[in-house]
């Protein structure tokens, strides 16, 4: 659906709801440009992004499928048949699901950045 301004409704609750996770603090957020589209990020690492009317959020692998086994989403492709296993197009129906959903992919990726983190000092502790 698209707003009165011609912003589509995804895009615009993701606007909304990127403003709320740059301002919270939890975890450093920053806006950025990922596939020509806007999108979020931390460490350096895109974690939601908007595209063609959807939100798209970085899961887990077996949340990603799980969302579209239960037709809850659609997987994101780079390409025909080429999804990207980790990347998911969601639409969320209101402002609470969007953050739900920008948090969750926040959460994956800072994680990841932790996980590294430790193993980086681990990797230099051993060596």
């Amino acid at each position: 659906m698209t707003t009165a301004n011609g912003i589509d409704e995804h895009e615009a609750i993701f606007e909304r709801m990127s403003g709320r996770l740059l301002e919270d603090g939890a975890v450093p957020v920053e806006r950025g440009r990922m596939l020509r589209a806007s999108g979020l990020k931390t460490a350096g690492r895109f974690f939601a992004f908007t595209t063609g009317g959807d939100l798209v959020v970085k899961l887990p692998e077996g949340r990603v499928n799980d969302l579209v086994n239960r037709d809850a989403s659609r997987p994101c492709q780079i390409g025909p048949g080429r999804p990207m296993r980790e990347w998911v197009r969601v639409m969320p129906p209101d402002d609470e699901a969007c953050v739900a959903y920008l948090i969750e992919a926040r959460e994956k990726v800072a994680g990841h950045q932790h996980r590294h983190a430790k193993t980086n000092t681990k990797k230099t502790k051993g060596a």
